[in-house]
């Protein structure tokens, strides 16, 4: 059990580090490419968007490192079923069709946890993102004179 909880240990922080540097370079992106086009009205959407698209690939990273743990511990076999079962279980969906070994099991559990935080940390990011755009104060339905 220590070998499991020093790997998930070491696991979540890896986890955290990309995320914050994930964020921090898409930060930078988006504070580059907004000055450049300030003055265009679908903006505010484009960022929106071009961030949704940069969390989602942050995640996609994460999720890959878990998958190649996983295959480097021989837990799972196949990279198929290693990134199957890493999306679920960081997404805390938990079909339970493909499970880690008994030995493993922590380490599994240990993700869906740190996957339910970075997912609301990225939400966080999104929701601080639309406040600084004024996009709430809004109404998007509403026609322009």
């Amino acid at each position: 059990m220590l070998v499991q909880l020093t790997l998930a240990t070491a696991m979540v922080i890896a986890t955290a580090m990309t995320h914050l540097l994930g964020l921090a370079i898409l930060t930078r992106i988006l504070r580059s490419h907004s000055r450049m086009f300030r003055r265009l009205r679908i903006m505010p959407l484009t960022l929106l968007l071009a961030a949704t698209v940069g969390i989602i690939g942050i995640h996609t990273v994460e999720i890959w490192l878990y998958a190649a743990l996983y295959l480097g511990l021989g837990a799972l076999r196949h990279f198929e079923e290693a990134l199957y079962f890493s999306t679920v279980t960081y997404a805390s969906i938990g079909y339970g069709d493909v499970l880690l070994p008994h030995q493993w099991r922590i380490l599994g559990a240990i993700e869906g946890a740190a996957g339910i935080i970075m997912l609301g940390w990225s939400t966080a990011y999104l929701v601080s993102l639309l406040t600084q755009l004024k996009l709430f104060g809004h109404d998007w339905l509403k026609p322009e004179a």
